[in-house]
């Protein structure tokens, strides 16, 4: 994790996300590849945490797959969303992990060779936010069922509880 989820990079990455400010996907993602050398290190790939394709079509991009991009290893896009999740913002630990519960599966599409890109790798999985971690934690079961040797996992930033 490269940052907390607050103040001016919250505005940042709010504008990079839903703004459609893709010209920010470069600077965040060299923060995030300079603040991830550790979990970046001697990895074989790295695996953006996939949008339903309505939502894809909906935002236009990936935010996770244009951070990816500047990591400096191979991108895998081994995973899918199998069905929509509602947005995880605003949900308690329990209903987000409940909420992707099964959500995601290998991909099948003919210019992925899941099973082959996944077993016995060392993958790094990007997203941009971590608030609980249920939709790495998802991501990652699917990947270690298909064999990855290891799963790891940088984010841009990670959300902070809220003040009680």
């Amino acid at each position: 994790m490269a940052c907390d989820y607050q103040g001016e990079l919250r505005a940042i990455v709010h504008a990079f996300k839903y703004d459609r400010r893709r010209s920010l996907a470069r600077p965040l993602g060299r923060l995030l590849r300079d603040a991830g050398g550790p979990v970046l290190a001697d990895a074989d790939a790295v695996v953006p945490v996939p949008l339903h394709p309505w939502k894809r079509v909906q935002r236009g991009f990936n935010q996770s797959a244009d951070l990816a991009r500047a990591l400096d290893l191979p991108i895998r896009f081994v995973l899918r969303r199998r069905r929509a999740t509602r947005t995880q913002a605003g949900l308690s630990p329990g209903q987000r992990r409940r909420n992707v519960a099964g959500a995601f599966a290998l991909a099948a599409w003919p210019w992925c060779s899941a099973p082959a890109d996944v077993a016995g790798r060392t993958l790094v999985l990007v997203d941009d936010v971590m608030t609980t971690g249920a939709t790495l934690d998802a991501c990652a079961r699917v990947l270690k069922r298909a064999g990855a040797r290891e799963v790891r996992v940088l984010t841009l930033a990670r959300a902070l509880p809220p003040r009680q």
